[in-house]
């Protein structure tokens, strides 16, 4: 019997989203997701940030299983002199994990971001570094982050 075939990548769709929130839900360690919020708001979001070109959003699949995605945020810099691409989510099925796919999904965004002239992609990480170094990625800098309260009910949203 020979090995199963190796996973191929291509945009996600919107036919994705139960392969990818059953990922999601695996990968999440400091949210949990809202199925319907995710469903209704970010998936199409999402979707619709890498149709627009704001983003990028991949998915990996062995025959017809999504096995792993990657998503990566397009943003224009001045710092850089142009648009960064910062991958903020990469999961593979736990069991699957060590044998390519996340490397594989990796390459894939590697190439998106040369295609599209991006001057880098960053990832913020705190568990994945050495996997990310071995991509020939280096640390340049410590990632923090501020949470952002929910408004009281009374509040209405400041204007814009």
């Amino acid at each position: 019997m020979g090995s199963p075939p190796e996973p191929t990548v291509r945009p996600a769709t919107a036919s994705d989203a139960d392969a990818v929130f059953r990922l999601l839900a695996d990968f999440a360690t400091t949210y949990r997701p809202d199925p319907d919020r995710f469903t209704t708001v970010t998936f199409p979001e999402v979707l619709r940030a890498a149709a627009e070109g704001r983003a990028e959003f991949l998915v990996a699949e062995r025959t017809t299983q999504v096995i792993g995605y990657a998503y990566a945020a397009r943003m224009p810099t001045l710092f850089a002199g142009g648009t960064v691409l910062e991958l903020l989510e990469l999961a593979v099925d736990t069991p699957l994990r060590g044998r390519g796919t996340g490397s594989r999904l990796v390459r894939a965004m590697q190439d998106r971001a040369r295609h599209a002239q991006d001057v880098e992609i960053t990832v913020p990480t705190r568990r994945a570094a050495d996997f990310y170094r071995r991509l020939d990625f280096t640390e340049t800098a410590t990632y923090l982050k501020w949470p952002s309260p929910p408004p009281p009910p009374e509040s209405p949203a400041p204007a814009r």
